[in-house]
């Protein structure tokens, strides 16, 4: 990339308070056991990195939709003030919404959007993020609310 620019990958991720379990050491004959929610708590996440610096951008959503992924371009924006942003990201309904033509195009000089070919996930290095973060850091722990599922985003850096 070149200085006038920050290439970020662009997605999606709805974490459950119910994580699965994954393989780990135990005592020979023992299973680890985690207590169960009466709750089922979800966050929808927006999510961008940039493989070239390493910086991951998070933000929490009540639903992902046209009017959310709206907020996230927006909260992309002030993120690099100075730099034209080329967003890769797949063809999920909301990133090509006719609500959003305004705003890509008022903001063109700052905002390149590019749509990945259908049925890619593996180009998208936002998806290996999610999974990192799903069988890594939340597989196999309990959280009893919201606020405890959250703290395990922590290892998301700009979350």
């Amino acid at each position: 990339m070149t200085d006038c620019c920050v290439l970020l990958y662009e997605d999606e991720s709805h974490i459950r308070d119910v994580q699965t379990l994954h393989a780990t050491w135990q005592p020979k004959g023992k299973q680890k056991q985690l207590p169960v929610s009466e709750s089922q708590t979800t966050l929808h996440l927006f999510g961008a990195v940039n493989p070239e610096e390493g910086e991951v951008f998070c933000m929490e959503t009540d639903t992902c939709n046209t009017q959310t992924f709206h907020q996230f371009l927006k909260y992309l924006l002030p993120c690099h003030p100075q730099k034209h942003l080329i967003l890769v990201l797949d063809h999920a309904r909301y990133h090509h919404a006719l609500a959003l033509r305004p705003f890509l195009t008022k903001h063109e000089d700052r905002l390149t959007l590019f749509f990945l070919p259908p049925y890619s996930p593996t180009l998208n290095l936002m998806e290996r993020s999610w999974k990192w973060l799903k069988e890594v850091v939340l597989s196999n722990r309990y959280d009893k609310d919201r606020a405890d599922l959250r703290d395990g985003m922590k290892y998301m850096s700009v979350y």
